[in-house]
């Protein structure tokens, strides 16, 4: 048994790295699409809009099996439509990264948009005033203040984040999920209840993660808030 729970325990390393890289991924997407949605160019708004809300539409599961096996048949088309004769197989471990951060992106556009329009726009205009550039005034007056709004929508897209990543257990990749399945039906003969105790077990892994994530998101809001007033959180 023990044997079980700790190849489980090894596929909590995986799970960590597909959340922690999707979350590069949908954060690097957030604010790309929020900026766009802001920019006021018709084309990058329209983009943006069709791409957080389309996203948003579709579950999880769909987007990533359609985006796993859908990408792979495109790229092999057109690898042979340019007559390269060769099959490239998606590594999963990219296929899950890539999909969940595509996913979440939506999500953290909408959070990243709703955090500048809160941002006052005089103090953007009184930056223009000092002669700073459009990068000055982002990082030194937009991102601060951003991240102190967006931290609440923020924790919740990660935690979401989180659990999603059990879903690249159906990609082939042996996360806890994965393993904790195998485990079940290898060890149903020999431990009772064995698929409930494996399940259980990665569940309250997942618990773990979560409420470790939320307390180190709630320390990092604590110091973005010091010295704001209540009112204006």
């Amino acid at each position: 048994m023990n044997t079980y729970l700790f190849s489980i325990l090894q596929g909590s390393v995986l799970v960590l790295e597909v959340a922690l890289g999707s979350l590069l991924v949908s954060v690097v997407l957030g604010l790309l699409g929020a900026t766009a949605k802001l920019s006021g160019h018709k084309p990058a708004v329209w983009a943006a809009t069709v791409y957080s809300t389309l996203i948003r539409g579709i579950p999880d599961l769909v987007l990533m099996l359609l985006i796993f096996y859908g990408g792979q048949i495109g790229l092999n088309w057109l690898l042979e439509a340019v007559g390269i004769e060769t099959y490239v197989e998606v590594d999963p471990f990219v296929a899950g990264v890539l999909t969940i951060g595509f996913i979440y992106g939506a999500y953290m556009t909408e959070t990243f948009r709703g955090a500048i329009l809160a941002i006052p726009p005089g103090q953007m205009e009184a930056g223009r005033a000092y002669g700073m550039g459009a990068l000055q005034i982002f990082l030194r007056i937009t991102l601060p203040q951003m991240v102190r709004l967006a931290l609440p929508g923020f924790t919740n897209n990660w935690l979401v984040l989180m659990k999603a990543t059990a879903l690249v257990s159906l990609l082939g990749l042996q996360d806890m999920t994965y393993l904790a399945k195998q485990a079940g039906a290898a060890a149903r003969g020999d431990i009772a209840n064995a698929p409930l105790l494996f399940f259980a077990f990665t569940a309250f892994i997942y618990l773990v993660f979560t409420s470790v994530s939320m307390v180190l998101l709630r320390v990092l809001e604590k110091k973005y808030s010091m010295g704001v007033r209540r009112g204006d959180i």
